[in-house]
């Protein structure tokens, strides 16, 4: 039996949060439990999705993403080809909350 929790995900400004979903990315998870990240091309080149990591650890699901290495150094991610390794807070202030 698998006892490991899910991680948490809270979004900033918003105080809105979700949990990682195993073999789905940050964004596919959001959309999963009613809360839509920006997004537009969903593979990692477009940047719609761009946002800043405040806290916590991610993989990518692809090999380079869309980002400088300036950019990672700085905590900005790519939501729809990352997913979580530990809880995260992200900045994202046009995250909208479909439930509502």
């Amino acid at each position: 039996m698998d006892s490991k929790k899910p991680f948490l995900i809270a979004i900033q400004p918003s105080g809105l949060q979700f949990e990682q979903v195993a073999g789905l990315s940050v964004m596919q998870s959001g959309l999963r439990a009613g809360i839509r990240l920006p997004n537009s091309c969903r593979n990692g080149t477009c940047r719609t999705c761009m946002c800043k990591l405040f806290t916590g650890e991610i993989t990518y699901q692809i090999e380079w993403p869309g980002l400088t290495r300036e950019e990672k150094a700085e905590g900005w991610i790519l939501p729809c080809v990352a997913e979580a390794q530990s809880d995260l807070v992200l900045d994202v202030p046009a995250a909208v909350d479909l439930k509502a």
